[in-house]
């Protein structure tokens, strides 16, 4: 047989063959109820939910042809449309009444995406090297999905829970404090519908290092959303005779002073609890350095190595940070304005009228105009949850031996903000392991690995049957 040199495989395509049948080995090996969440998660991830061009409204409805597939019933589901394009859905599972209720909640909006900046579709689902990788594969349409899938199982194995149990997917997460979050609006609006003993969200979820799970985070807390718009305006004129009130210039030496400024270290019990629990698990100076802070009296030195870390910093003061800046109309003109805004994470201990008061000391310029385009909403800590916290210990350690589980405080947001106002305790748990290092949440090419989105999805069937039994 003579060789054809044109036909030799390259590494590429060698890479593509076994990724495909990487793929066709994973794909045989899924168990019905496995594949039926895969096709789940992929009709949902596929359905664009942006605030821009998607349809929320569409995504509830596919997964409320899922469910009634199941064996649920017309009665049992609400689609709600408060807003065009802005479709929240409602179900409730009926238990008997023996205990109350338990919340299921996941919001079913994404961030934006834009096609030019991914390397695929980021409304294609891609199967490739042992990720799903598109907008959506794990904030939050992986939860979400999973929450549609394991009441479908429970409801086709003819489960009878103990409590009725609510699933709510909401839209408008991504958006925060707007009148069309669904959160905000069924809370406000219908909150018979979502009344519950407590619920389960987005906002945890496990730590992986090197590759193998390390922690497996409770959120039990989480910061205050603040933004803040600061605008300086001036007369203008032409560039050719600058003048002393440059509003480029006052924005700009105002965002430096913030840049400069780092808020005072608040501890509160999560926080002491979050460090002391993970100190185990760290080494050196770095498990040294929690345990100090675990302790409630760090030295100076422990916090200034800590705050070096943006996750840690984030975890021991609130931050204030410029995410926006918009200035001048002409190249040949002086500016007439400069625009920027402030986006703010504010600990849940402390006092957001404080937080405002230190902002605009740093801003310190009595010309620039200092206005809320999203005020705070305080967010309560949720207890300890005995019989959870045991329940998720307990599964953890089934699923995950040795991982222990950690309470902590996200320094985002979610949706649980308003539910904790409404008097219903919160809890982030997810079973989905992420490498800090390759989280994407937000960002390109989002992904999330096949297996691990798989694990997270056994979790919750098994923390939510033993939940409602």
């Amino acid at each position: 047989m003579r060789m054809q040199i044109g036909r030799l495989p390259t590494q590429a395509t060698l890479a593509l063959a076994l990724a495909a049948l990487g793929a066709m080995a994973s794909a045989q090996t899924l168990t019905p109820e496995t594949q039926r969440y895969h096709d789940i998660y992929k009709e949902l991830v596929e359905i664009n939910t942006s605030h821009s061009a998607g349809d929320t409204t569409k995504a509830a409805h596919a997964m409320e042809k899922h469910l009634l597939d199941a064996g649920f019933t017309a009665a049992d589901i609400q689609v709600i449309e408060p807003f065009p394009r802005k479709g929240n859905l409602v179900l409730r599972f009926k238990g008997n009444g023996s205990k109350q209720p338990l919340l299921l909640l996941a919001h079913i909006d994404v961030v934006e995406a834009k096609r030019e900046d991914w390397k695929t579709d980021p409304f294609q689902l891609q199967e490739t090297g042992g990720y799903f990788t598109a907008r959506g594969s794990i904030d939050d349409k992986a939860m979400a999905s999973a929450f549609v899938s394991v009441l479908s199982q429970l409801k086709k194995e003819g489960f009878k829970p103990s409590r009725d149990i609510i699933l709510a997917l909401t839209t408008d997460e991504e958006r925060g404090d707007v009148e069309s979050n669904g959160a905000k609006w069924l809370i406000a609006n219908k909150p018979e519908l979502l009344k519950a003993e407590f619920g389960i969200n987005e906002g945890g979820g496990g730590e992986l290092r090197d590759g193998k799970p390390n922690l497996h985070r409770i959120q039990v807390a989480e910061k205050i959303y603040a933004t803040y718009e600061l605008e300086a305006r001036d007369a203008g004129g032409h560039s050719s005779t600058p003048t002393a009130n440059n509003p480029i210039y006052a924005i700009a030496a105002a965002l430096n002073r913030l840049s400069a400024y780092r808020f005072p270290v608040h501890l509160a019990e999560v926080t002491t609890g979050y460090f002391a629990r993970s100190a185990p698990f760290a080494g050196g100076q770095l498990a040294a350095d929690m345990r100090a802070v675990g302790s409630g009296k760090p030295d100076t030195a422990a916090i200034e190595r800590l705050s070096a870390v943006p996750d840690y910093n984030a975890q021991l003061r609130s931050t204030c940070v410029a995410t926006m800046v918009n200035a001048g109309h002409a190249e040949n003109a002086l500016p007439q304005s400069a625009k920027a805004t402030v986006n703010c994470r504010i600990l849940p201990q402390d006092d957001p009228d404080d937080i405002d008061r230190q902002l605009k000391q740093v801003i310190n310029n009595d010309k620039i105009a200092v206005r809320y385009t999203n005020k705070p909403l305080r967010s309560p800590a949720s207890p300890l949850n005995g019989d959870l916290v045991k329940t998720v210990e307990a599964l953890t350690q089934d699923m995950w031996p040795g991982v222990p589980v950690v309470p902590a405080m996200s320094t985002g947001a979610t949706d649980s903000s308003y539910m904790r106002n409404a008097g219903i305790p919160m809890y982030g748990v997810s079973g989905l392991f992420v490498e800090p290092s390759d989280r994407r949440t937000h960002g390109l090419d989002e992904r999330v690995e096949i297996q691990r989105l798989y694990d997270g999805r056994e979790f919750l069937y098994r923390l939510v049957k033993r939940l409602a039994q």
